[in-house]
């Protein structure tokens, strides 16, 4: 079973871009599905996307606005605000919908708002 701090922790370690970090909570068998993408599976296509992410986001945080968990799904509902590297303000919003086992990601769909940037 999933708990808050998990799902807050992975959160705060993305928007301190610690890569080495957010490793831990993925293994080879995660799946992150996201708008306009091919599923990425295993931690380190996951986290080479990532990094992808932060080069065109140089600045990017999200912050919870709520979390529904049971059992070892969660879903989290989030804004986000940052630039882009041209400078230009970006903002969002969504839900991250989480599989966990072990305390690690299996699998992760992000569904927001303005699909429209990437």
């Amino acid at each position: 079973m999933v708990n808050e701090r998990t799902i807050r922790h992975f959160f705060d370690v993305f928007n301190r871009r610690e890569l080495n970090k957010m490793a831990v909570l993925l293994d080879s068998h995660s799946e992150l599905h996201f708008p306009k993408t091919r599923p990425l599976i295993g931690v380190e296509r996951i986290l080479k996307f990532i990094n992808v992410l932060f080069r065109q986001y140089p600045q990017l945080q999200f912050e919870i606005q709520d979390i529904i968990h049971q059992g070892d799904r969660a879903a989290v509902h989030w804004k986000n605000r940052g630039r882009n590297r041209k400078g230009e303000p970006y903002h969002n919003e969504g839900v991250s919908w989480m599989v966990f086992e072990d305390n690690r990601i299996q699998w992760m769909s992000d569904f927001f708002k303005d699909t429209d940037k990437f």
